[in-house]
């Protein structure tokens, strides 16, 4: 299971002070060198974290690769293909969210999620559809052309009883393997922690973990680099 890196709230600190530290472009060198497969950016519709500027200095410096989330809008499509980023990872998106709340409803979004996915395609980029763990949406992303999906894993992170977590693990699962069984390629994200990722690291059928607030958060007591190590010693050993 590979790890991909969110930086968004690297620029979150940064725009606090509207100033230039800390800088995104360094945290995803320091996230690569440290061990990390890839790194993830949201741009927003709001610009609320990161910039345009901080995507095109990214896609010059990053060696390992850049998965851009973003609304299917116009204006951003166009700038991802311009930017041409490893992949693109299209996710809802609402101005008054804290975070990104939910899967994409691929379902009652064909005709748009299809437009977007073949100008996305035309310019090179894969795509990766952020869903919920549903055949039904699986099938529906299919449909629309995408080479992959990514697992909302947010209800599983918030779940408190035990038994709960497990049965939302399972469904995780099984779609995982469903996405597998037509050769979608299979990412997961949204609330995974030092934790809960003890458990997920036990499925199969996940190539790839996107994981920003937590290791941010741990990077502010022990530095980016043994935040990013502590992670992958999770995942990789489960200790």
């Amino acid at each position: 299971m590979k790890l991909s890196i969110n930086i968004d709230h690297i620029a979150t600190l940064r725009n606090a002070r509207r100033g230039k530290n800390p800088d995104p472009i360094q945290a995803a060198i320091i996230a690569e060198l440290a061990g990390a497969d890839g790194i993830v950016v949201h741009l927003r519709e709001d610009r609320r974290h990161i910039h345009d500027r901080d995507v095109y200095f990214l896609r010059e410096v990053i060696t390992t690769k850049l998965d851009l989330e973003m609304a299917a809008t116009s204006e951003i499509v166009k700038i991802a293909c311009d930017v041409k980023p490893d992949l693109v990872t299209l996710v809802p998106e609402k101005r008054e969210e804290l975070t990104t709340e939910g899967g994409l409803n691929v379902i009652d979004n064909i005709d748009h999620l299809s437009n977007a996915i073949k100008e996305l395609h035309s310019a090179g980029i894969p795509v990766s559809l952020f869903i919920e763990p549903e055949n039904n949406q699986i099938e529906a992303s299919l449909d629309v052309g995408a080479d992959f999906i990514e697992i909302h894993t947010g209800k599983f992170a918030n779940l408190l009883n035990e038994e709960e977590k497990l049965e939302e693990l399972e469904r995780i699962r099984l779609a995982a393997k469903y996405a597998k069984k037509y050769k979608l390629g299979v990412n997961a994200g949204h609330g995974l922690d030092y934790n809960n990722i003890k458990l997920f690291r036990e499925l199969e059928n996940i190539d790839e973990v996107s994981i920003g607030h937590s290791i941010i958060a741990r990077a502010a007591l022990v530095g980016l680099e043994r935040a990013v190590k502590e992670m992958l010693q999770l995942i990789n050993y489960g200790y």
